[in-house]
């Protein structure tokens, strides 16, 4: 049975076939239909149930250029990238509220608008040779007119894993998570490596904990600012702990009967469970389930 992750499941059809047509863009711009993601930053507004909402492309604010998200039952669908205009790292509290009350596929679709808008905004003087670039392919590329190096939005993968030893999995946390909240341990895939070797490296490095058979699960799109969280479970070859505490502040092993009680929120549970639209939750639910 596939597994249900957060901020999957988008309707959307990315027409990638049309970016390279000026012409085409022009279309989708002049479409009476086209539809204009409504944001506050790099929040979404919702509705009451959970919808993401949308105006008329009538509505792009002065100076901002639409990026063509895609089409969306034939419709074209836009978000707008304002010049000048920058975010931080951090995400609002509001967001995190919105995020529970959206369905899946409605936070896919931010999430590409979210990625997006982020990725323009840093990225706005070319790599090569430090010169302004322009927006090209439809709002999917930008253009160095210095040195005619074309740059693409990029995703960085990162593992995330549960290591199992003898019917319990390893759950840690950081420093700066609310009192009693734990989660898959989790990191950065390096240059030159595969999946199951930076399982592996980081389960070792953050909590001392050696594997051997690593199984991946399930991926997610991770718009903070544009991840591909790659689940697995790691067979652990030992339950002693070394914990590096400039990662970690914490960790233990649970058992499954702990874990289906932290998903049901029961405050007898030993940890506070990730929420339900972070891969981490659905990773812990899986292996759960058995």
């Amino acid at each position: 049975m596939p597994v249900q992750v957060g901020f999957s499941g988008a309707t959307l059809d990315r027409a990638d076939h049309e970016r390279n047509d000026p012409e085409a863009f022009a279309a989708a711009c002049a479409d009476w239909r086209a539809r204009l993601l409504v944001m506050d930053g790099l929040d979404p507004q919702i509705d009451a149930q959970g919808q993401l909402v949308w105006t008329s492309l009538a509505d792009l604010p002065d100076g901002a250029e639409p990026l063509l998200l895609g089409q969306i039952a034939g419709k074209p669908h836009f978000v707008a990238l304002n010049p000048g205009e920058r975010h931080g790292a951090g995400r609002s509290p509001s967001l995190f509220r919105m995020l529970d009350a959206m369905p899946a596929d409605q936070a896919g679709l931010y999430a590409t608008a979210r990625s997006l808008i982020d990725w323009h905004q840093r990225h706005g003087f070319c790599a090569a040779c430090g010169t302004a670039t322009v927006t090209m392919r439809s709002g999917w590329a930008r253009k160095c007119p210095g040195c005619a190096a074309e740059h693409f939005p990029r995703t960085d993968p990162v593992v995330i894993m549960l290591a199992e030893y003898d019917g319990r999995v390893l759950v840690g946390r950081q420093q700066s998570w609310r009192p009693g909240a734990y989660s898959a341990l989790a990191g950065f895939i390096e240059v030159g490596e595969s999946i199951e070797e930076a399982v592996a490296r980081e389960t070792l490095e953050e909590a001392g904990v050696q594997v051997g058979e690593v199984r991946y699960v399930a991926s997610q799109p991770w718009p903070f600012p544009s991840s591909l969280m790659i689940a697995c479970i790691a067979m652990a070859t030992s339950d002693t702990l070394n914990l590096d505490t400039n990662e970690i502040e914490a960790a233990m092993w649970v058992t499954r009967e702990e874990v289906r009680a932290a998903l049901a929120g029961d405050p007898a549970a030993p940890f506070i469970a990730p929420p339900r639209y972070a891969i981490a939750h659905s990773l812990l639910r899986h292996w759960a389930q058995g």
